[in-house]
């Protein structure tokens, strides 16, 4: 519907800068979108980002995909089955040492437990430099500290991850539900009981749903530092790749995408039974 000048007068008298909107404040909504654009274009032209080289691309994809048909293993099944196994133990492995190290971390990132300011500051700064540092860039690190293999992707990916879990850990202390916690307390709870009956079931699930999210993001991501020498199924991609073995790079490839759905489907049905409570089947 269509209003008349006197009406639009009307409501602007009753609502100043409803119906009219000042240009300045449309010119502030608008800023930031036109300095991303600005920005986004200026990356473009620096970095020579050239969609007809893009285009040119698609032709060699296609060459490789070809040479990728049909996938096989030549003749080192075996080989190929024990790296995925080296894969999944550098993950589970990984993932098992740093929701624990994260659970003690975690509290001394967290306010409301009554750790010194200090601390707690510290904590959190240690936390965000742990994680700040890409587990590819701690797995080149700790190649050089204690050789190539699976150990130092471990240490790659523990150190990783426990800095990212300590601030999910600590996310979900701070935003557990206070009143349980007072009612123990009024009670004659000691602080141990405060923790076990209180704070312990509200915050569990969330930690160890969390856990077993890393757990399968630590096994792309161990074939990613296996590329480095850091063990797994990652070091024999790239040999394959250094080889021009593209039928066996294939083979891999599914391998790690099959090992990958298998870890997500069960650990999408433990997280359902852990957070709602619900009796999911394990396997779809």
């Amino acid at each position: 519907m269509s209003a008349t000048a006197a009406e639009l007068a009307r409501w602007e008298s009753v609502a100043p800068g409803v119906v009219r909107v000042p240009f300045r404040r449309r010119a502030v909504r608008v800023l930031p979108g036109v300095l991303v654009a600005v920005i986004t274009l200026w990356v473009f032209i620096h970095l020579s980002l050239d969609p007809l080289v893009i285009w040119a691309g698609l032709g060699r994809l296609g060459w490789l995909l070809a040479f990728m048909v049909p996938p096989a293993h030549g003749g080192l099944l075996g080989v190929f089955l024990w790296a995925m196994v080296e894969t999944l133990a550098i993950a589970l492995l990984a993932t098992v040492f740093a929701a624990v190290l994260a659970i003690p971390f975690g509290l001394l990132c967290t306010r409301s437990t009554g750790v010194l300011a200090p601390v707690t500051f510290i904590a959190r700064r240690l936390s965000d430099t742990v994680r700040g540092v890409d587990a590819l860039v701690w797995a080149l690190i700790f190649v050089n500290v204690v050789g190539l293999g699976p150990f130092a992707g471990i240490l790659a990916l523990t150190l990783h991850n426990t800095g990212d879990l300590a601030k999910l850990y600590s996310e979900a202390i701070e935003n557990i539900e206070k009143r349980q916690l007072d009612g123990i307390r009024a009670s004659g709870g000691s602080p141990f009981a405060v923790l076990r009956l209180g704070a312990l079931p509200q915050f569990l699930p969330v930690l160890t749903s969390q856990a077993l999210y890393y757990f399968e993001s630590n096994t792309r991501s161990a074939t990613i530092i296996g590329a480095v020498g850091a063990g797994g199924i990652g070091l024999l991609l790239t040999e394959r790749i250094r080889l021009y073995r593209w039928d066996e790079v294939a083979f891999l490839i599914l391998m790690i995408l099959v090992a990958v759905y298998a870890i997500d489907a069960v650990s999408q049905r433990l997280r359902i039974r852990l957070i709602e409570g619900r009796k999911a089947p394990l396997v779809a």
